[in-house]
């Protein structure tokens, strides 16, 4: 596995047990105080503004600000997402993922890209690759978004695969023989904005820069559900209030960001 492979495996893996422990709860939160809650594994830290559902669906969708955060280090990113997985067990999960994100690791550059990823078994992949199949002349995973725009993301699986959406164009799909056709409806939902740095207290930025609680910040919003017989139902909270916040929550959207240490 390359550098840049493991960088996203260890990304996806803590994502998946951070989210696992805030929304246990399941109650919508607005997060406040100052206590500093960052997660840190392997080298690098980590922090989120997550809302997650739990329900069978076969496909989920959600509409973000895309935007450059600053403060990104080389071996660090930010990002927000969509992910669906298949149960809550972070070990044993499959789980696929749709978003931007601004990782110069992975993309060479400062700059927002349309990303996807899986996890079979609970064991992460690749960004991009490692069995996605690309289908699209237009949009391609990996490629550069312009920041300060909107786009609409979204996961649905389509007789046993799961096909990935950019602003309503397939692009492409994790085929499933990649779980041995095991992997065909999400019991967990998340839409979340994640940071990864060096230390606890760095100056990377979520979304826009902007807390969450404030105005003109980064969002999600226009979360639905597909296949299912659940209502749309976001529980928002944060691990890390005192650098990264949400605002603004309704069931299907919310505000997130913040400027981190600085």
């Amino acid at each position: 596995m390359s550098s840049r492979q493991s960088r996203g495996g260890r990304r996806s893996r803590i994502a998946a047990a951070v989210l696992s422990a805030t929304a246990a709860a399941g109650t919508v939160m607005l997060p406040t105080g100052s206590a500093h809650a960052a997660t840190c594994w392997f080298g690098s830290c980590f922090s989120y503004v997550s809302g997650r559902q739990f329900a069978t669906a076969t496909g989920a969708s959600i509409t973000m600000d895309q935007a450059a955060p600053g403060g990104v280090t080389s071996d660090g990113h930010s990002l927000q997402e969509l992910a669906l997985q298949s149960t809550n067990s972070t070990t044993t999960a499959n789980t696929i993922e749709i978003g931007w994100n601004v990782d110069p690791g992975t993309n060479g550059d400062y700059q927002p890209h349309l990303f996807v990823y899986h996890w079979v078994n609970g064991q992460g992949t690749c960004y991009n690759g490692c069995g996605f199949v690309s289908t699209s002349p237009t949009v391609q995973p990996g490629m550069a978004l312009t920041p300060g725009t909107t786009g609409t993301f979204a996961l649905y699986n389509y007789d046993g695969d799961w096909w990935a959406y950019y602003n309503n164009v397939a692009f492409g799909y994790f085929p499933g023989s990649l779980w041995g056709g095991d992997f065909t409806t999400t019991y967990s939902i998340s839409a979340f904005g994640e940071v990864a740095a060096d230390s606890p207290t760095s100056c990377t930025q979520m979304g826009d820069g902007t807390y969450g609680s404030a105005g003109g910040s980064s969002w999600i919003s226009g979360y639905q559900l597909y296949g299912s017989r659940s209502q749309p139902r976001l529980t928002v909270t944060a691990t890390d209030p005192s650098y990264y916040d949400a605002g603004s929550v309704t069931p299907t959207s919310f505000h997130l960001g913040g400027p981190g240490a600085c």
